[in-house]
């Protein structure tokens, strides 16, 4: 494209400061640069800017006289519920896996930036006894449970595991897969792609340089994964597969029990076409969302839109009125991804987060800013619970099913040292419920022997660890 034309269009879009050094570029930065302005949706991307800013200020207000907690009948918990309606939920949810129809949609486009380290967060290792990553934890508790469906039915069909990842994680996570042979899961059942990459800018709505021939660009957060649904075909290969059943969580939780069979029976047999798993929340000013209703619309509200007063509020039970925790865990039908992907994907609310962006400053020097100095624009996976015809929740324990790995040790919680110890102590409880008495040390139990406690037969009244069992 003449560069001239190209200066004309951004100029048209209040963007024309991106040619600003095309003077001082060598032939192979002006491609690169052209190139990556030319794939820019000028429409979308000052679009993008304005809806975040709009949404923020709407959002940035308190709420207390138009939230309401979930209603009684669109949520249960497995505290409440006994044995044979536990088992029932199971046995659908283990029916559905045997018949092929679910799959599983992981969220793992983050970097361990947090965690000290540059790779995906997927690749780490807490330190278990068994030191096995996130990735194969997982990869071996969707390996039992086909054992399990497998066991109870005569067949397990397959459970396809998808994962959504970044431009930053892509190849490391690919090659690493790869490496370790899918940790023994089909090839074909793992499918690996990329979230869209959206422009950070300046306060003023200006789109930043990272270098003078490179647009400054972020991952467009989890919510970003039904538009990546549509563009890698990634929901056009779950229709042909025949899945039915998705269960989409994000990469770091160490607890999180996947593809979980009771949930998803759950969700089954309310007829949910979408579902979110919730824990109660540890006190009123817990800094985490919680799943309620808005103006009689389902949505996670931020613990910043809801005054202490109201987070204090109580049941006739003493337990808080607003506790249904948000911990990126959700269930879906394939036709709901469906309808979001291509009906409401383009008007998904857009949140903004203000960022340290390294930037080239108006003299051609990349500057790293000590203070926020820009705005990354992202979408929220949960930000889909207003189109669900018929939504619930389920609230699982705590200390069962959640345990997140966001920080260095350093900061003393969601680290590794939490996750490893929250995986030692379930681990013990499983092993006391099965007749051990003595338990020395740390003993994990490896996924591929048990999904959630079962299996546990003949094992010494003593065991000594470091040890794992498998």
């Amino acid at each position: 494209m003449n560069v001239e034309v190209l200066q004309a269009q951004l100029d048209k879009y209040n963007q024309g400061h991106l040619l600003k050094f095309w003077n001082e570029l060598n032939e192979e930065e002006k491609k690169k640069l052209t190139d990556d302005l030319i794939n820019l949706d000028l429409v979308e991307t000052n679009n993008y800017y304005k809806r975040a800013i709009e949404l923020s200020n709407i959002n940035d207000k308190i709420l207390d006289d138009r939230i309401k907690p979930v209603d009684d009948d669109s949520i249960e918990s497995v505290k409440t519920c006994d044995d044979n309606l536990l088992k029932k939920y199971e046995d659908i949810g283990l029916l559905e896996i045997s018949n092929g129809h679910v799959g599983v949609l992981l969220m793992a486009g983050g970097q361990g930036t947090r965690l000290g380290v540059t790779y995906p967060k997927g690749m780490y290792d807490v330190g278990l006894p068994s030191h096995k990553t996130l990735f194969q934890l997982q990869a071996e508790r969707i390996k039992r449970l086909c054992t399990l469906a497998e066991n109870k039915y005569g067949k397990c069909g397959d459970i396809v595991w998808y994962i959504l990842t970044s431009e930053a994680t892509y190849q490391m996570t690919n090659d690493f897969l790869k490496n370790h042979n899918y940790f023994g899961l089909k090839e074909n059942n793992v499918k690996t792609f990329k979230q869209a990459m959206i422009p950070c800018y300046d306060f003023d709505g200006k789109i930043l340089l990272d270098e003078k021939f490179k647009v400054s660009r972020a991952p467009d957060g989890n919510g970003g994964l039904y538009r990546a649904l549509v563009v890698s075909g990634i929901l056009d290969d779950m229709i042909k597969r025949g899945i039915k059943s998705v269960h989409a969580h994000s990469v770091d939780n160490i607890l999180i029990k996947v593809a979980d069979p009771i949930f998803i029976g759950y969700c089954l047999s309310k007829n949910a076409d979408c579902g979110v798993k919730v824990v109660e929340k540890f006190e009123p000013t817990e800094a985490v969302g919680v799943v309620s209703q808005v103006d009689g619309v389902y949505r996670v509200v931020e613990y910043s839109e809801i005054s202490k007063k109201t987070s204090e509020l109580k049941r006739p039970d003493g337990s808080l009125l607003l506790n249904a925790g948000n911990i990126c865990n959700h269930y879906f039908t394939v036709s709901f991804l469906h309808d979001v992907a291509i009906n409401h994907e383009k008007e998904l609310d857009l949140h903004i987060a203000k960022k340290k962006i390294p930037y080239v400053d108006d003299n051609g020097i990349r500057q790293i800013p000590k203070i926020p100095n820009g705005i990354k624009v992202e979408k929220f996976v949960f930000d889909v619970f207003k189109y669900s015809k018929k939504f619930v929740a389920w609230n699982v324990p705590r200390n069962e099913e959640f345990s997140p790995l966001k920080n260095s040790d350093s900061a003393g919680q969601d680290c590794p040292s939490t996750a490893k110890s929250d995986v030692i102590e379930l681990h013990k409880r499983w092993l006391i419920n099965a007749g051990v008495k003595i338990i020395k040390g740390d003993v994990e139990i490896s996924p591929l022997r048990s999904y959630s406690g079962e299996n546990l037969t003949n094992i010494p009244s003593i065991i000594q660890g470091p040890k794992v069992l498998d």
